[in-house]
């Protein structure tokens, strides 16, 4: 049964999410501050994903999902806020959420992107490919979810980042719009605007230009969309 952590000082809000969870087959763990999100996070190692509030006493989320990228957690989050301007949005997703969704909120539609972001970090740890792309300075393994450059440095990415990246090295040469990327990746509908998309590919062209001294390897195809060429 999959853990979800769900992280609101709301306590209405936790209490509805974990109905919903249970009623879908999950196992929710609740938390009501950031403080208390690392806590039950140490408590339960087999957790699969995190719904999180940004606006919480003691931690706020923003500081939740910074710590857990930075020890290079790759776990998928979720984010609940009562702010919707695409500012707070982008700065959530750049600072390293999978998905964002705006307070008030439809709990299914909640419930929908849960399902989304879990179906495809299993499929990722499921995969049985064994071969290597190797593409301009990247070695990726889709199977351990790995990603290198030549010179063997690792490059640390969520699971959405793997996702695009694969996708357009999979696929060189090839020009993907955000749509294309988001129902591939996201698998499910185009249902939020490109800029989700361009953010989640400008966090990831940072990390490959960090570890590769400034190599620009996803290329932008004004108009259309995103491509890595060969």
């Amino acid at each position: 049964m999959n853990k979800v952590l769900i992280v609101d000082d709301d306590r209405e809000i936790v209490d509805l999410l974990s109905i919903y969870c249970k009623n879908e087959g999950y196992d929710p763990i609740k938390a009501y501050d950031g403080v208390d999100a690392f806590r039950k996070l140490e408590e339960n190692a087999d957790i699969q994903l995190i719904i999180l509030d940004v606006m919480m006493p003691k931690k706020d989320g923003i500081s939740v999902v910074k710590e857990l990228r930075e020890q290079n957690n790759p776990i998928p989050i979720l984010m609940l806020s009562a702010k919707s301007t695409d500012m707070d949005k982008i700065q959530g997703l750049t600072t390293g959420a999978d998905d964002y969704v705006s307070k008030p909120f439809n709990p299914l539609e909640v419930m929908a992107r849960i399902k989304s972001l879990l179906r495809r970090t299993n499929m990722q740890a499921d995969a049985s490919e064994v071969d290597a792309i190797e593409i301009g300075p990247l070695i990726i393994k889709k199977d351990s979810h790995e990603v290198k450059t030549l010179n063997g440095k690792s490059i640390q990415l969520t699971a959405l980042e793997f996702g695009i990246l694969h996708l357009l090295a999979s696929h060189p040469n090839r020009v993907f719009s955000a749509d294309e990327i988001f129902e591939r990746v996201w698998q499910q509908e185009s249902i939020v605007s490109a800029k989700t998309v361009m953010v989640h590919v400008s966090h990831l062209r940072d990390k490959i230009e960090e570890a590769t001294g400034g190599e620009k390897v996803i290329q932008t195809v004004w108009g259309v969309g995103y491509k890595i060429g060969e």
